[in-house]
């Protein structure tokens, strides 16, 4: 049998999640206008990202240089907001570059559900570019290979 003092603890417990529930729909709210020209087909904004949360170290030039290079060529990245190798992938390019990453949000919103449902993507993260699909993490190397990137700075990059 419960003591008294059990009793109170569930409406606290309660109240406690629904609270924490209204403030991921308020964020969830706040991040959806940015994605959804991305989700009806448009271009990507200046920051595309956000609803992944935010790298969480500063970017390298190269970072930044790969990230033009790919909005240059028109590489898509799909994600979800609840996946962790997403959160991954983005940081791997560090806070400013992250920010300009050309990223479709595939689960925040109707919108981006149809636009990752039309373009037949199965797994997070996906990367698309000139119609050829890689699923799952990759590192900034691989991402420059196969974007035919040339660095013109010396400093490293980032790995898994």
């Amino acid at each position: 049998m419960p003591d008294a003092s059990s009793g109170h603890r569930l409406p606290t417990r309660l109240l406690s999640l629904a609270l924490m529930s209204l403030s991921l729909v308020l964020v969830g709210a706040a991040g959806s206008s940015r994605n959804q020209a991305l989700a009806r087909g448009g271009s990507p904004s200046s920051s595309t990202s956000g609803s992944i949360g935010e790298a969480v170290s500063p970017s390298t030039a190269e970072q930044k240089a790969l990230v033009e290079h790919l909005r240059t060529r028109g590489a898509i990245f799909y994600g979800a907001w609840w996946c962790p190798h997403c959160f991954h992938q983005k940081n791997l390019f560090g806070t400013e570059a992250g920010r300009r990453l050309p990223y479709v949000e595939c689960d925040k919103d109707q919108a981006g559900r149809e636009r990752c449902q039309a373009a037949k993507i199965r797994a997070f993260p996906t990367w698309d570019l000139d119609g050829e699909r890689r699923e799952g993490l990759l590192t900034i190397e691989e991402l420059a290979v196969w974007s035919g990137f040339k660095a013109k700075t010396g400093g490293g990059t980032s790995s898994r």
